[in-house]
């Protein structure tokens, strides 16, 4: 009898665990697709709307800003409703800025988009704490994994929409409201974990009521933010502008699409590595260097040798999907307890969102002050050999102290 109960709860667990990790990876789903679909039908929606170019802009980086306003706020809401209640309610929200933003009514695409930043604001502070409640144990490849499904999709939804947009009669309308399906799907999946008591499932409440530091006031907390905020600068600068660096240098606008899809889905590899990569040694302090070293290599070489353009693609690619699994793992690999990871998620990505908001502006800037590339990407690198000094610092084996 004995045996048999300890099968039965052995199965349990796993059921439970395999439940939890399907979770994840279909809140995960909903991370990119529904704001990185945007920019290849903008063209579109400007001439839908009327917008201008600045007002075009704003759309595509409203959702950044969202993201470093709302941040903050994530981790208090999901201590007063229930971390799982919170997932779930932020999941409505997208699902309705998603309907809003399609819908043909005056002004419904900023406030829609609005909300689709605020939900998956939400949802990208509260991951990593829900990985360090549920998998304490195996953060780096659940973070690994999750980080390869939101690039992924992203990829996909990067490649269909404009085929979709092309052959519907609504448009980029249908193009950009398909996307609902992907959170009704997430939020019907999930909604047994409303009934989940608010201190989880694998941690004990004592645990998680743990009094824990503000990560604000910590060295190791400020670090790990600026490692989030450095890695932030290199994606998105490199989403805004590759494109336009390679047709610049004589490569064909269809070349450099390809060159994009190439290394979103190269991302997908380096993230499921990064992950089983991290937990490998004593801290990540290596892997965190290398990551941003491999940056400060693609800067340069974009620089200096513009000819090779796809090996610094793919080296780029490698840095970024190794760097944001980085950068996610230490929310809960530098924090004592869920909890704290959430204020350390928050901190990270309301700052770091910001600095990836304020990178592709910067970069255009000194491009247009400069008269080429070759300044913008020089200064670039610069700012990754100090995220690979931040890896050095934010990957040393130590968290930040409870209160």
């Amino acid at each position: 009898m004995l045996g048999t109960s300890r099968v039965a709860q052995k199965r349990e667990r796993t059921a439970r665990f395999g439940f939890a990790f399907i979770g994840v990876l279909l809140i995960a789903a909903n991370l990119r697709g529904s704001f990185v679909s945007v920019g290849p039908v903008l063209s579109n929606i400007s001439a839908d709307l009327d917008l201008s170019t600045t007002a075009a802009g704003f759309l595509t980086g409203l959702p950044l800003i969202a993201f470093a306003v709302f941040s903050p706020m994530a981790p208090g809401v999901a201590s007063r409703l229930g971390l799982d209640r919170t997932m779930w309610v932020s999941l409505l929200v997208l699902a309705a800025g998603i309907v809003f933003r399609s819908l043909p009514v005056p002004g419904f695409i900023w406030a829609g988009t609005a909300m689709i930043g605020l939900g998956i604001a939400f949802l990208n502070v509260l991951v990593p704490s829900l990985v360090k409640r549920d998998f304490p144990l195996k953060v780096s490849q659940i973070t690994g994994n999750y980080t390869a499904v939101q690039a992924g999709v992203a990829a996909i939804g990067a490649a269909v929409v404009v085929p979709v947009a092309q052959t519907s009669p609504s448009g980029w309308r249908l193009a950009l409201g398909i996307w609902v399906g992907v959170a009704l799907i997430a939020m019907a999946v999930l909604l047994p974990w409303l009934r989940r008591r608010p201190s989880g499932t694998q941690q004990a409440p004592a645990a998680a009521e743990e009094a824990y530091r503000s990560p604000w006031g910590s060295a190791l907390g400020w670090q790990v933010t600026l490692f989030m905020g450095l890695q932030s600068v290199a994606f998105y600068v490199l989403m805004a502008w590759l494109p336009t660096i390679e047709q610049d240098h004589g490569v064909s606008a269809t070349t450099a699409g390809i060159h994009l899809s190439v290394f979103l889905l190269v991302n997908v590899f380096a993230s499921l590595a990064a992950g089983s990569l991290l937990h490998r040694g004593k801290d990540q302090r290596l892997i965190s260097f290398i990551s941003g070293a491999l940056m400060v290599v693609t800067f340069l070489g974009l620089a200096l040798a513009p000819d090779l353009t796809l090996l610094w693609v793919l080296l780029g690619s490698v840095g970024c999907g190794s760097l944001i699994v980085i950068a996610l793992s230490l929310f809960s690999l530098r924090s004592v307890n869920y909890p704290q990871a959430a204020s350390l998620s928050g901190m990270a990505q309301s700052v770091g969102y910001t600095l990836g908001a304020m990178g592709p502006v910067m970069f255009g800037g000194l491009r247009e002050l400069s008269g080429d590339w070759t300044l913008p990407l020089l200064v670039a690198a610069g700012i990754m050999a100090v995220l690979a000094v931040m890896g050095l610092l934010a990957g040393r084996n130590r968290v930040i102290s409870a209160a």
